[in-house]
């Protein structure tokens, strides 16, 4: 397990879909998720710390899980099947510790309000992380033949397949900023 950080919630301009980058907290790979708008809100939310009127679902949950005597302990994105990343939210309660399975837009959610570690797997992290060059910003092994770079690796069939959901996005984002903090 590795623990990751929010690093943003980006729009793709090509559909405006929602995606949630967390970055791996020791080194500059990050993870694209895609997320629902609402998720996508709800994580913002907390993030900008903002008020709302009522509680919003995630808030509902924490409030369940406090009230029952649970408290969360971390979230976990561990795997990625067919484009579909999975995770668990970690819950302590009543001497034991329970995972549940859910969607990794909800676990995050979930872990902004509750002030909890994120975590990924390595194996999730292999197959969808990218790790980008400090100078340019620009994901690694995206020039063919860049110093420094692994040789090349043709992907298999299945492995473009897979990962299709990702390419447009990828390709769209403008990595100039990447990293930065927003000034406030």
């Amino acid at each position: 397990m590795l623990e990751m950080t929010i690093d943003s919630i980006r729009v793709s301009p090509m559909n405006y879909q929602r995606v949630v980058i967390l970055k791996e907290k020791d080194s500059d790979r990050y993870l694209p998720i895609w997320i629902g708008p609402a998720e996508a809100d709800a994580i913002a939310v907390k993030l900008q710390d903002l008020s709302v009127p009522r509680p919003l679902t995630h808030d509902l949950l924490r409030t369940i899980i406090d009230t029952l005597g649970g408290a969360v302990e971390h979230i976990l994105v561990n795997d990625l099947q067919n484009d579909t990343f999975y995770a668990k939210i970690t819950i302590q309660a009543n001497g034991s510790t329970k995972e549940i399975d859910c969607r990794p837009s909800d676990a995050v959610a979930l872990a902004v309000r509750a002030q909890v570690p994120i975590y990924a797997e390595e194996s999730v992290l292999e197959k969808a992380g990218i790790l980008l060059d400090k100078e340019t910003g620009k994901p690694l092994g995206s020039e063919p033949g860049a110093p420094g770079d692994p040789a090349p690796v043709e992907p298999t069939e299945e492995e473009l397949r897979r990962m299709s959901a990702f390419t447009d996005f990828i390709d769209t984002l403008d990595l100039e900023d990447f990293g930065k903090e927003e000034s406030k």
